[in-house]
């Protein structure tokens, strides 16, 4: 099958790039202002259109920027196995996005075909699946990806719909595993779990069918995501959804005051939410009679197989409180890594059982291929534990984050240990935080370790802030440089608001001082 050049180059003219923007592919994709996007869209298309070849496999696209107000938009590619672009990768996404017109676009496919060794022939017959969430130009915008894939000799694009974006994931993994890859079969697969997990329950837990009258209350950011559940929500006749922020008229604009993100950085109730809700107890805890102790959970040595590796992966923005909980009351092996989504996903992946997730909420479970098939074996069967484990790994989107799969998890969690979501909100309680930028002439003056808990370089300055934690009762902080604009965010905790805060401004006054900051300085 011949490549069209000229073709490619006619189609790549349609969408030139704006000038005076360098693009950054980073854990987010591609993100910025949508009317500054088409462009590059149409590039990521063409890319997964490469990788779609060059791996001889789906890919997938999908059109979001996540948490962002709805004036902005993004792309996120999927590999074929459902996470996210291999890293190796990103440097073509860099370049072909600030390629300059469509000639230079075309030098750049033509090196990375080079590099890749990319082939073309009659049995050429890439797919790339695509999709988008429910901003107002998405729509334009998932064409231009669209005419981006078609412009790759041999590729066809199928557009999948609005979904939120693990759901794409999801079925990109799916129908690489010659599986069904619907949105019909996403929640057949959740909710089938979901009722094995609740037929599974042990005989102490309480019955869910005593709860029908329980709703779980959600707030949707009047985003795709509400859509998602109210349609879930159809096939689990065991649980009520309460979604507010759907959307309506008079709720609000997409991710405007709502959102997890929100919540977390300003530790606010989202819009349509206030404080009675927060009290509101589950029923769950007044009828629970003689339940077990919290379990503990420990690496376990399973016969036939060996040491069942489980490890939770965090970053150093996660709450202090929490790590210690982890370490010290379940006994789990807890790893940091740098900030982004991809580094823990990757590191979660060396356990037999992986946990991670981001103070943001972005995480999952993942278990270990070959632990499975050693679960599926003939002579494990019978056992309810193992059905248990085996329904978890199917309820959980182990191809990245899903908050719709992990609503699943926590409900059947809550339900085998009896808990109410006041009980599991009182396991431990968070640290105060607080969190400070300071504008620097250069980020690049500032190089931290891999899990950028300390600062390498310069050395005086992590000097500086090890004599500022030591003054504070539970302190513990931090520095790291922005991955796109040159700024080094500040992190700091303490006992108390107030001394997590004056132990961030002192820090944020060493940034400034021996890191070459600009403007204001702090006070």
């Amino acid at each position: 099958m011949e490549w069209d050049w000229e073709g490619f180059r006619h189609a790549a003219a349609a969408f030139p790039k704006p000038s005076g923007i360098d693009f950054s592919y980073g854990t987010a994709g591609f993100r910025l202002d949508a009317s500054l996007l088409a462009s590059t869209v149409f590039r990521a298309g063409v890319l997964a259109a490469l990788r779609s070849l060059s791996m001889k496999s789906a890919t997938g696209l999908v059109i979001t920027a996540s948490h962002n107000p709805a004036s902005d938009n993004g792309v996120k590619l999927v590999d074929p196995g459902g996470g996210m672009l291999a890293m190796r990768w990103e440097p073509h996404a860099n370049a072909m996005a600030n390629a300059s017109d469509e000639h230079a676009l075309t030098e750049v496919v033509r090196k990375i075909i080079k590099e890749e060794s990319i082939a073309f022939g009659d049995e050429s017959c890439g797919k790339v699946l695509l999709a988008r969430d429910t901003r107002p130009s998405g729509q334009i915008l998932l064409a231009a990806a669209s005419q981006g894939v078609a412009a790759v000799a041999g590729v066809a694009p199928v557009d999948m719909g609005i979904l939120t974006t693990p759901q794409l994931h999801w079925m990109v993994c799916a129908l690489n595993k010659d599986q069904p890859a619907t949105e019909v079969n996403y929640y057949s697969h959740l909710s089938q779990a979901f009722r094995t997990l609740e037929q599974l329950r042990p005989d102490k837990s309480v019955r869910r069918s005593s709860l029908a009258s329980e709703s779980i209350i959600i707030d949707g950011a009047n985003g795709v995501g509400a859509l998602k559940l109210l349609q879930l929500q159809e096939l689990l006749e065991n649980l009520q959804f309460e979604v507010r922020n759907c959307g309506r008229a008079g709720e609000g604009g997409l991710n405007d005051g709502v959102g997890a993100d929100f919540v977390q950085k300003e530790k606010a109730f989202p819009r349509n939410f206030d404080k009675s809700d927060a009290l509101k107890k589950n029923q769950l805890q007044s009828l629970v009679e003689d339940v077990e102790e919290k379990p503990i959970i420990t690496t376990t040595l399973v016969a036939g197989y060996g040491d069942v590796r489980v490890g939770v992966v965090q970053t150093a923005y996660a709450n202090g409180a929490s790590t210690k909980y982890l370490q010290q009351e379940l006994g789990l092996e807890v790893s940091l890594t740098s900030t982004g989504v991809k580094y823990l996903h990757e590191k979660a992946s060396e356990y037999d059982i992986g946990i991670y997730f981001e103070a943001n909420g972005h995480g999952t479970i993942l278990f270990r291929e070959e632990f499975l098939a050693f679960l599926r074996t003939k002579h494990m069967w019978g056992k309810p534990s193992i059905h248990r484990l085996l329904a978890v790994s199917e309820m959980i989107n182990q191809a990245v984050g899903d908050a719709l799969s992990g609503i699943l998890m926590v409900e059947i969690v809550l339900m085998y240990l009896g808990w109410s979501i006041q009980d599991w909100n009182d396991i431990y309680a968070d640290l105060p935080s607080k969190q400070l930028k300071v504008k620097v002439a250069n980020r690049a003056a500032i190089r931290t370790t891999a899990s950028e808990t300390k600062v390498v370089y310069p050395s005086e300055l992590q000097k500086a802030i090890d004599t500022e934690v030591g003054k504070y009762d539970g302190g513990r902080s931090f520095v790291r440089p922005s991955g796109t604009e040159d700024i080094v965010r500040i992190y700091a905790e303490a006992t108390t608001q107030s001394t997590a805060d004056a132990l961030a401004q002192a820090v944020a006054f060493h940034v400034y001082r021996l890191a070459g900051g600009v403007g204001p300085q702090p006070s």
